[in-house]
């Protein structure tokens, strides 16, 4: 690991991946400056700091699945803001066939209620400092995704 990163690794696939598969996060900050993140249980980015999200279920808008997944994953409550932009994680197997191919709308969002926790998908959850992660291993692209979330949530009011 170096600079905080750390290789994922994903799952077996008994097949390539279909199609990409659609899911949101959330950058929630509070008044302080501080945003929300959590480590999952499960690879595959077990271990690894992230925000808060997952997949969109049929019959749901991008926010309300990120919305869903926050308070799902770590119990926090939050209101959109704005969308921040969307990240792409493809992983091609050994034959360089897509195994798995996510496409991730990130939004950002103020705190309105709730302390992070831990529970069967997020191993560890804190509030952070958007641009001291401290060495922690993070996904490949969180820093950018912090930097450009933090903007849009001081230009709310």
């Amino acid at each position: 690991m170096a600079d905080g990163l750390r290789l994922l690794h994903f799952p077996a696939s008994a097949k390539a991946a279909a199609r990409p598969v659609l899911a949101a996060s959330v950058a929630v900050f509070r008044p302080d400056g501080r945003v929300v993140l959590a480590t999952r249980t499960s690879p595959p980015a077990s271990d690894v700091w992230s925000l808060p999200g997952g997949k969109v279920e049929a019959g749901e808008t991008l926010e309300e699945a990120a919305l869903r997944e926050l308070g799902e994953e770590v119990g926090v409550s939050a209101r959109i803001i704005g969308f921040n932009r969307h990240v792409e994680i493809i992983h091609r197997d050994a034959d360089a066939a897509v195994s798995h191919h996510f496409v991730v709308a990130s939004f950002v969002a103020e705190w309105l209620g709730g302390e992070p926790r831990t529970g069967p998908e997020a191993g560890a959850v804190m509030w952070a400092d958007p641009f001291n992660l401290g060495g922690l291993a993070t996904t490949r692209q969180l820093g950018e995704v912090l930097r450009a979330a933090h903007a849009i949530w001081e230009r709310r009011t």
